[in-house]
């Protein structure tokens, strides 16, 4: 494998990254594998907590890529292991343990949806049961007295919940040291992680000390905003966008967020290199550059990965098509009109929206729209024998008949 030059991997790897520990001792690690032609092993955790993986998630398969696209090895670990004991990190309470029914299911999902970005032929998939279940009482004994509580307890998550007095188990403890033992079992080169977990990456640079090892390179990603661009994207929030989400729907929800999140989501969710990005700014402010043409290339270039290229105009033909045309998109749920019903009456029983009260707010926001039109009352009538478009929000639409 001939490597890039080590200024060219350091330019790839920095982009996005929040911090590097340290930039020195990776710069040493890639010029050796240079020297001595030998990729570095670069692994990336991930607890199997839900089934479906969202572009939250994609920031840190996107960086793995990136050593994987440079020649190095990457190691896609599941937690199946400390899946079990849950992650404390940005907990205020302890987090509910999943079966092992669960976690199997949820890591064959990861399985199959990771290599949308990864190179299946080149990634390692490893969990860490192989070595955490195989540790004996008094090994686990031995790794618990290579740290101390008062270390465990200045992290943040810990402290706070300590000084409020809210619980904290004795199994939260030694999730940071059974994340760390993991870069001692596959001897990391490179461990990445988000920047809620660098705490337990530093844990196993220790660990790896301790242990005799040399201390592993640390690397986090930033948590990537939702559509809503202010709270971390969550499924539980509903702000996201699920990499097996259709085309269309991906497209729609790009083309939702702010000017400003779109910068972010070029910088996280693609390959755009900094120096382009930064000239699509300057076209913007300039006018030189319509700042929704950017956002169309943004759903594009995420829809391609995911799907094609092909897949990808056909979702921005789409997209033009209902919302420019104002034509009714093709996946409009269709739903029949047997009398003449108020509005507020059919949206409640068809359960397209669950109360009287929130169609309210829905149209106070501005969110309804029948045939184009935003209705003036939610009582309006609608009539039997006639067709309408109804639009709730941006990206919902019934044809009634």
């Amino acid at each position: 494998m001939n490597f890039p030059a080590v200024a060219e991997q350091i330019d790839l790897l920095k982009k996005g990254a929040v911090e590097i520990i340290s930039e020195e001792d990776l710069e040493k690690k890639l010029a050796r594998s240079l020297k001595t032609k030998k990729p570095l092993l670069v692994k990336a955790g991930f607890d199997p907590t839900a089934p479906d993986i969202h572009l939250g998630h994609t920031v840190l398969i996107r960086k793995m890529k990136h050593f994987q696209d440079l020649g190095h090895t990457v190691v896609f670990l599941i937690g199946d292991f400390t899946g079990l004991i849950g992650d404390p990190s940005g907990r205020n309470k302890t987090r509910p343990p999943l079966s092992r029914e669960e976690i199997k299911a949820n890591a064959q999902t990861y399985k199959e949806q990771i290599f949308k970005l990864l190179d299946a032929k080149k990634t390692v998939i490893d969990f860490n049961s192989r070595w955490l279940g195989a540790l004996t009482p008094a090994e686990i004994i031995t790794l618990a007295a290579s740290y101390t509580v008062a270390r465990i307890l200045e992290r943040d998550d810990f402290s706070k919940r300590y000084k409020n007095g809210d619980p904290i188990s004795v199994h939260e403890l030694l999730y940071p040291l059974m994340q760390g033992y993991d870069s001692v079992a596959l001897r990391a080169d490179v461990e990445l992680g988000g920047s809620d977990q660098k705490f337990n990456l530093l844990v196993g640079r220790e660990l790896q000390r301790h242990y005799g090892q040399e201390p592993q390179v640390i690397l986090t990603m930033p948590l990537l905003e939702g559509l809503d661009g202010m709270q971390k994207m969550s499924k539980s929030l509903d702000n996201y966008i699920g990499v097996n989400e259709l085309p269309a729907a991906i497209f729609g929800k790009v083309m939702s967020i702010s000017d400003e999140l779109m910068f972010r989501y070029y910088d996280l969710l693609t390959d755009t290199p900094a120096r382009e990005i930064a000239r699509m700014k300057q076209e913007i402010i300039a006018g030189r550059l319509n700042p929704m043409q950017a956002k169309i290339d943004l759903a594009k270039s995420i829809i391609a990965d995911f799907y094609s290229q092909a897949q990808a105009a056909a979702a921005e033909k789409e997209f033009i098509r209902v919302f420019r045309n104002k034509e009714t998109p093709d996946d409009a749920l269709p739903l029949k009109l047997d009398a003449d019903e108020k509005l507020v009456d059919f949206i409640v029983r068809n359960q397209i929206l669950s109360s009287r009260g929130e169609v309210k707010r829905i149209h106070l926001q501005g969110g309804i729209y029948l045939n184009q039109e935003r209705p003036e009352t939610i009582a309006c009538e609608l009539k039997k024998g006639h067709s309408y478009l109804l639009k709730i929000g941006k990206r919902k639409f019934i044809k009634i008949n």
